[in-house]
């Protein structure tokens, strides 16, 4: 099972990956986790020690360098477009219980799509992670699917989008979902946090009403407590732990 999570920032898109992830990781199962956000902690959020020291794949040069044969920064010229990566989850995967965990990091020049070591690795990285590896795979995206392309959007078997009650939560699920096609990624579903009733979720339902709803995560003091604390929202044992518990069986459909 390979799925993806995007969502506009803030709107507690990390927070719903560590709960599925360490949810999977409880049900017994082995999940890779990429963190291809490059403002996002999932490290933290899934409850990994040490997280913070976690240095982005896009920022070790060396590696870089070695497998390109390019230095880190420059754009166009020659450099290796299948770079050698089907190593790089055990070697560089940072470890909790049956997760693994994989940190992408930025790249800061030339902005989506550039031409340079750092993305090529990144985007051969996914590829292999999403069409060759056994585990089941949960990426933690921006609010966008930049690393994605065509051969890796058929193996995907869901992108998840996380949306709360607001205009530009909507607008940039119906940003994602445009992204989405045209790379050929159709299995979308909305996941709606932050709900405050039943008039947040028809507003949801309203707005977005073409769209397959998997879920909805009620707002949770706990998720803050936890984030002030420095713990895994999973450890809190709060309402939105179990509300996530309960897509479970939607996810794997």
């Amino acid at each position: 099972m390979k799925l993806a999570v995007s969502g506009k920032g803030g709107v507690g898109k990390t927070s719903f990956s560590s709960l599925l992830i360490r949810s999977l990781n409880a049900s017994g199962r082995h999940v890779l986790a990429i963190d291809a956000d490059p403002d996002a902690n999932l490290a933290m959020a899934v409850g990994i020690q040490g997280a913070e020291s976690i240095v982005p794949i896009s920022e070790m040069k060396e590696l870089i360098f070695e497998r390109t044969e390019a230095q880190p920064g420059s754009i166009g010229g020659y450099f290796k477009l299948n770079p050698k990566v089907d190593d790089l989850p055990e070697k560089l995967s940072a470890r909790f219980e049956n997760i693994k965990l994989m940190r992408l990091g930025g790249v800061k020049k030339g902005g989506a799509g550039c031409i340079c070591p750092e993305s090529t690795l990144l985007r051969a990285l996914v590829t292999h992670v999403v069409l060759a590896r056994n585990e089941v795979v949960i990426m933690d995206m921006e609010a966008g699917i930049e690393h994605l392309g065509r051969g890796t959007a058929r193996a995907v078997d869901k992108l998840l989008v996380v949306v709360e009650p607001g205009r530009r939560s909507i607008d940039t699920a119906e940003h994602i979902r445009h992204l989405a096609s045209e790379i050929g990624l159709t299995r979308i579903m909305i996941v709606g946090n932050k709900i405050r009733g039943h008039h947040d979720e028809e507003f949801l339902k309203r707005h977005l009403s073409d769209f397959d709803f998997l879920g909805f995560i009620p707002y949770d003091e706990k998720l803050i407590e936890a984030d002030l604390a420095g713990i895994s929202p999973f450890d809190t044992h709060g309402p939105a732990v179990a509300a996530v518990e309960a897509m479970m069986g939607g996810i794997e459909k």
